[in-house]
């Protein structure tokens, strides 16, 4: 008969883990001198560098560590359950055009209409970024022509500006591999969210930043932590920031909040990201948040773990 195997409440699903009891603890004055016990449990995530998420003590001198590992992903019965994303791709018939008629006369009727009209700088800002953000290209599948309608590239901002614009909370985070996505725009907002094509788009605030609450937190909590000294030069691993004043928690009836983590995360590709969130206690929320480019930015963290431009 097979052992059931245990599961969490990860990113809004029940997830699957393995657990190892370990006892023998310091003895704990609050229990008569019993020993104190630790739950380890490993959560399979592709991405992970076996790390340590989070450590709560769930009961009296009793605790739970949670440990990211992508040795479990081996294993189909401790994988995340995603849902199926199907790629659409159109094709022309012979002989027509790449793009609609209709597309290119609207587009035109559009510019005719506009060009009295000298654009504003907030316009003509959000005219630069589409520039950098989507494209539309045909690519060639064997040897059918395909067009893939609005293509995000990333790559097309420079690090300098990509840097500038998740700093000022213009360019955001999205990741998420269950039910719920995840949205972090860095001094605005974490959103959960799910897309339906029925329903459409379901969305939860799980935090606010309010720098004064975030500062607040920061006197009681580490905000900035450190690698081990290397020949004498320390620089930072990790810095954490809190945001509050989320969605209502229909459970506790306390607004939701969440403690983001931001990581260096080193990667062949320059700006790639990997978000996650666990839930360690009832809508109290822990959001990773590893990417290249928070590499670029961590050792011009302050010591409430601000981060700014670097020079």
């Amino acid at each position: 008969m097979h052992k059931k195997i245990p599961t969490k409440n990860i990113e809004g699903q029940m997830t699957p883990y393995y657990p190892i009891e370990m006892g023998n603890g310091t003895p704990c004055s609050l229990k008569q001198n019993q020993p104190r016990t630790t739950t380890v449990m490993y959560i399979c995530h592709p991405d992970a560098k076996h790390e340590i998420l989070s450590v709560a003590e769930v009961i009296t001198c009793e605790y739970e560590v949670v440990i990211l590992t992508p040795l479990l992903c081996s294993h189909p019965k401790y994988r995340f359950k995603t849902s199926p994303i199907n790629d659409i791709f159109c094709q022309s018939l012979p002989g027509s055009p790449l793009r609609p008629q209709s597309l290119q006369k609207l587009e035109h009727q559009q510019e005719t209409i506009r060009a009295p009209f000298k654009p504003n700088k907030e316009e003509e800002r959000q005219g630069v970024k589409e520039k950098f953000s989507t494209i539309h290209k045909p690519v060639t599948v064997g040897s059918q022509q395909h067009v893939t309608v609005g293509t995000t590239h990333i790559s097309k901002l420079t690090d300098e500006q990509l840097i500038k614009e998740f700093l000022t909370g213009s360019y955001c985070f999205h990741g998420g591999v269950g039910w719920w996505k995840y949205e972090f725009c860095y001094g605005k907002y974490v959103h959960q969210y799910h897309e339906d094509k029925d329903t459409g788009r379901t969305t939860l605030v799980v935090g606010v930043w309010k720098e004064e609450q975030h500062l607040e937190w920061a006197k009681k909590n580490t905000a900035r932590l450190y690698h081990p000294p290397d020949e004498g030069v320390q620089t930072v691993r990790m810095v954490s920031h809190f945001y509050g004043g989320g969605d209502t928690c229909e459970l506790t009836n306390k607004p939701r909040q969440v403690i983001v983590k931001l990581k260096c995360k080193e990667s062949e590709s320059p700006h790639a990201v990997t978000v996650y969130m666990l839930e360690p206690q009832t809508c109290q929320y822990i959001l990773g948040v590893e990417s290249p480019v928070i590499c670029k930015i961590l050792d011009t963290a302050d010591e409430n773990g601000l981060l700014s431009i670097p020079n």
